[in-house]
């Protein structure tokens, strides 16, 4: 664990130095939530009926943005190569690397999702489940996104395959996610569609890491 520890730590502190990166999906997730009003009308209601599903599609988008050099820019610089020729569980290096994607880009995400909500005309009631499902839900796509990443690794035209892979498989979490949210907003229960997002977090948990390493240590031989 203490090299887990020690490769998240210099990740989210290269995340720091490429601050951009995060500002970035930040800006295109905000921006991408106010274009909506001009595209369908500033009628209240309407914008309080689309605002779940568009929230939650501007983040997965959103987070999408920084996976293509995730994994790419220890490849291109040997550091991939030196951790497996080292002995390092690639396992474990996938996990770090979800983590710090999660922390880096998911977490501020989450932070400018309420804006968002409100930019739309959510109802109040549902701000707070908006958060909790998109805390599972960006945790999941940072899992996915980087056994995707992994897998397209070193591939011609991998930032094109990247969204195709992992947005299929983020299609569940998208309709759990939107799905809590419309139950809160009427006033219905919310713990069913949570604890599902819940448990895909779980079973990614261990799975996504796994077949990340896989990939890693195919990519580096």
């Amino acid at each position: 664990m203490s090299i887990f520890w020690g490769m998240l730590r210099r990740d989210l502190a290269l995340a720091r130095r490429n601050a951009g990166d995060t500002l970035a999906a930040v800006a295109f997730f905000l921006l991408a939530v106010g274009l909506f009003p001009f595209g369908v009308g500033p009628a209240p209601e309407l914008l309080a009926r689309i605002a779940p599903g568009v929230v939650w599609v501007a983040a997965l988008l959103a987070a999408l943005l920084p996976l293509d050099r995730l994994l790419g820019a220890d490849y291109e610089d040997g550091t991939l190569d030196q951790a497996m020729l080292s002995g390092l569980d690639p396992a474990l290096v996938a996990g770090a690397k979800a983590a710090a994607h999660w922390l880096s880009t998911g977490v501020p995400l989450l932070i400018a999702s309420p804006l968002a909500a409100i930019m739309l005309n959510l109802p109040l009631e549902g701000l707070g489940v908006l958060v909790a499902a998109l805390a599972l839900g960006s945790l999941i796509l940072s899992l996915l996104g980087t056994a995707g990443a992994a897998l397209t690794l070193g591939a011609r035209r991998g930032g094109v395959l990247l969204p195709l892979l992992v947005l299929p498989l983020a299609i569940p979490a998208l309709i759990f996610g939107v799905a809590a949210v419309e139950a809160a907003a009427s006033d219905m229960a919310v713990r069913p569609h949570l604890a599902m997002l819940a448990a895909m977090a779980a079973a990614a948990l261990p799975l996504c890491p796994l077949a990340a390493g896989a990939a890693l240590r195919a990519a580096t031989e």
